[in-house]
């Protein structure tokens, strides 16, 4: 009996030794290409960033797949340690430690280690007590997964004692130049006399020890001088010998604080300092807009808000502050935040549009809306703006984010009339040196004009997708006719609206 197999079953079989031996050859083949490290590490870093700050140190580690990281901090020596799952020790990672400079504010080194298998420990030596926040945030254009960790000081920086500092070192302003006799000059000339620079009187309170009353019986004992009016007697300045009656007075900057006699009172005896607060806009994690050639967003438009304080700083009875001074993130609305924490007179947020087209141009200002946008380019800018929370990095779980968020969509229409006024202002002013893109204050919900006692605008300076206007914006003489532009639009707008009368909460 013939018990040969057929042709067709042995040509079958050898079908499927040579398909087995094609597998084995083509898996060895992909072990080759993807090399030992692949196949051991469960993430790959993309990139380390560190970006410090006096407000917080950032430092952000984005890989290919989602990192899961604990954390436990220690005193005596501050340090924060980290543990992370899924990562090796990598040239990569260990660029970190190049990359927190002797400057950082809060950071002294780090130290990194294999602690276990696919677990990296990291251990940040601190400079100070912090308190940090450790999470992470899902791909978003152009990041992939990252793994951040803030690191802010325990104690919060007070930016009003950042002001008062600020002034301590800062050269004695010069006085305004006089202008030609026009009706503007005239508006100008009301906003000097209508505010006056009462920071001299705080920096004397926080400087100056408080002073036992004099020995003059039967003189009352002295009482500290507030802005409300005092009896001349009672003053803790009053003379040894019984001054003359003399009428209520409000609280000024004495002349050695500011170097030059004090700005008489305005209308209804008006005296105290006006606050601008200058948002420039994205920075850090968050570049904002990218022109053709490169240029960034956040890069020009610090540039901008730092030569507006400047000249704001300048003039008598005015101070600016910025929500940051450096290339990091804030949050929106930690930004409106610390305008708030000063009590700003006035809000005003610094960017450089986009377009899909690079043929949109011109200068525009907004205002908050509470009842939708006024065009639908309005809307597509604040829902691009209001997208720099995701971009940039905040931690939602926080506590503060929520508490924040509720308190700031309580504006009120007093707000958004004032900012329309001021936004005006502004618009007409900037209209002299450069196109507009509209003709008038437009509206729509930007989350960083959401202040609800704080007069808020958001001045988009150029387009900077247009390859002409990003020229433009890198262009210093036009950055300086755009700063004075804005300036004057803020000067005529106190002059016509002088800031209601308030102690400051300190």
């Amino acid at each position: 009996m013939n018990h040969s197999i057929p042709d067709s079953a042995a040509d079958s079989d050898s079908l499927h030794a040579v398909s087995r031996r094609g597998w084995f050859r083509q898996a060895g083949a992909l072990v080759l290409v993807l090399g030992a490290g692949d196949l051991v590490h469960g993430a790959t870093l993309v990139a380390v960033r560190v970006w410090p700050a006096a407000d917080y140190t950032r430092v952000t580690l984005e890989s290919d797949t989602a990192l899961e990281a604990r954390h436990f901090v220690t005193d005596g020596p501050a340090r924060l340690v980290i543990d992370i799952d899924g990562l090796e020790l990598s040239p990569q990672l260990r660029e970190l430690v190049a990359k927190i400079g002797a400057n950082d504010p809060h950071i002294a080194g780090v130290r990194l280690g294999q602690s276990q298998p696919r677990q990296v420990r990291m251990v940040f030596d601190l400079k100070r007590a912090s308190t940090p926040q450790v999470f992470t945030l899902s791909p978003i254009a152009p990041y992939r997964y990252r793994l951040v960790f803030d690191l802010y000081p325990a104690q919060a920086p007070d930016p009003l004692l950042a002001l008062v500092k600020e002034r301590e070192a800062a050269p004695t302003p010069l006085p305004a130049p006089p202008a030609p006799a026009t009706s503007t000059a005239e508006a100008s000339a009301r906003a000097a006399s209508d505010v006056d620079d009462a920071l001299g009187e705080f920096i004397g309170r926080v400087d100056r020890p408080a002073r036992p009353p004099l020995p003059v019986p039967p003189a009352p004992p002295a009482v500290a001088l507030k802005s409300e009016p005092v009896s001349p007697s009672g003053s803790a300045s009053a003379p040894a010998v019984p001054p003359a009656p003399a009428p209520p007075r409000v609280a000024t900057a004495p002349a050695s604080a500011e170097g030059a006699p004090a700005v008489p009172p305005g209308r209804g005896g008006i005296n105290r300092l006006v606050i601008v607060a200058i948002d420039p806009g994205h920075g850090g994690e968050d570049p904002g807009a990218i022109g053709p050639t490169g240029l960034r967003e956040k890069d020009i438009v610090l540039q901008i808000a730092k030569q507006l304080q400047e000249r704001i700083n300048a003039r008598p009875g005015m101070r600016a502050m910025l929500t940051r001074d450096a290339d990091f993130f804030v949050p929106l609305h930690e930004r409106v935040n610390k305008a708030r924490r000063v009590q700003a007179d006035l809000f005003l947020s610094i960017h450089a549009d986009a377009f899909i087209t690079p043929e949109a141009r011109g200068a525009s200002v907004f205002a908050l809306s509470d009842s939708g946008a006024t065009s639908t380019a309005a809307r597509w800018m604040a829902k691009r703006e209001n997208a720099s929370d995701a971009i940039g990095g905040i931690n939602v779980a926080s506590k503060d984010t929520h508490v924040l968020r509720a308190l700031l969509d309580m504006s009120t229409t007093a707000q958004i009339q004032d900012s329309l006024r001021v936004g005006r202002e502004v618009l007409g002013n900037i209209g002299q040196v450069g196109k507009l893109h509209k003709g008038q204050v437009e509206q729509a919900s930007f989350a960083v004009l959401k202040a609800p006692d704080i007069p808020s605008i958001l001045v988009e300076t150029a387009f900077i997708s247009n390859p002409q206007e990003e020229a433009k914006l890198r262009d210093e003489d036009y950055q300086a006719q755009l700063v004075k532009a804005v300036y004057t639009g803020i000067v005529r707008y106190f002059s016509r609206n002088p800031p209601l009368a308030r102690e400051r909460l300190l």
